[in-house]
């Protein structure tokens, strides 16, 4: 068993109860190569913010779950490397959407410093059950491993994560959620979705300028949640905004993106003023490499070395995610309060 102090790596306890305190959302990017990781690295050093780099089944299958521990522990040398003074700032690993206990089990005997489990498509004891024992496991290691849960479904398909229908969080069901499992933190369901396709168009309003709009989040559930639960770490997955210009490049350079539609910017962040302390963004940085490759190989038809089109793809990336830092989650110079 490797211990996650031994990669340099931080759980998200602190983190968590400073971003409440800031009223700002720590940013939980999903990585899968060594681009992604470079340029999650880059944006956060840059714009001074703490970070969770998160793994899904899916990148795990893809990656290798050893290389991708490893490559957090270089991501920490990274970040102190690109760092005037050398420090590194606060970077957890953590496994997303932990399918059962078995594979968060793994991932926190190897290294990983915090997990989440969702039994969320689960009846509400099982999931009690099933969470609570993660959980056990987690704290009973010296070196506490923090625990994310799921209460409430949200639609969408990301990977191995897929539901047709969205179903709210309700609120009276938290307390009981929270005490029985001693979780961490919780991932509630107010309306996100996960993918670049998050809602059908006639869920949608159409603006000026024809775009589909996505109804609003549902911050009456949020609120009755912070109520319930004051001051603790709540989660929203299934958070990326789909911004359209990443759209438009991809379709113009043959991609077939129809009606992707996602989160507005201005609710992420009015969200970040309450308890949600973390918000996942997967779609957005998917769109945003792919919309580059795209827009190279086009103008570029005999390129074919892969550090041409993918370099500028992580440029993209990274500039990208320190703009969601600073403008959007507020998690920018933030990293070593």
């Amino acid at each position: 068993m490797v211990s996650y102090k031994e990669l340099g790596l931080v759980n998200t306890k602190d983190m968590f109860a400073k971003a409440i305190a800031g009223k700002y959302a720590i940013p939980g990017y999903n990585f899968n190569n060594m681009e992604q990781l470079q340029a999650i690295i880059r944006a956060c050093v840059e714009s001074e913010s703490p970070v969770i780099l998160q793994v899904s089944k899916g990148a795990r299958n893809y990656a290798n779950q050893t290389l991708l521990r490893y490559m957090a522990q270089g991501a920490v040398e990274y970040a102190k490397e690109l760092n005037k003074d050398g420090k590194a700032i606060p970077i957890a690993l953590h496994l997303d959407h932990g399918a059962d206990f078995e594979i968060c089990k793994s991932c926190i005997d190897m290294g990983f410093s915090s997990v989440m489990y969702d039994g969320s498509h689960l009846p509400f004891e099982e999931n009690i059950a099933i969470s609570k024992k993660v959980v056990e496991y987690a704290h009973s290691r010296d070196d506490y491993i923090t625990v994310e849960c799921e209460l409430g479904v949200l639609a969408g398909v990301e990977d191995d994560v897929s539901a047709e229908v969205s179903h709210y969080t309700k609120p009276e069901e938290v307390i009981e959620f929270k005490e029985k499992t001693g979780c961490d933190s919780l991932a509630i369901s107010i309306g996100t979705s996960h993918g670049a396709n998050k809602f059908k168009p006639e869920q949608c309003t159409r603006n000026d300028e024809g775009i589909l709009v996505p109804p609003p989040l549902a911050f009456e559930i949020l609120e009755e949640i912070e109520k319930k639960l004051p001051g603790f770490p709540i989660v929203l997955h299934g958070s990326s905004s789909v911004p359209q210009e990443y759209v438009a490049t991809i379709n113009a350079n043959g991609g077939g993106l129809k009606d992707a539609v996602g989160i507005p910017e201005a609710q992420l962040r009015k969200a970040a003023q309450y308890n949600v302390c973390k918000i996942n963004i997967d779609s957005d940085g998917r769109l945003a490499m792919t919309a580059k490759i795209r827009e190279v190989l086009k103008n570029k038809p005999a390129e074919f070395d892969p550090r041409k089109y993918i370099g500028p793809a992580r440029d993209e990336l990274s500039k990208m995610y320190a703009r969601k830092n600073r403008e959007v989650l507020g998690s920018a110079n933030h990293a070593f309060d």
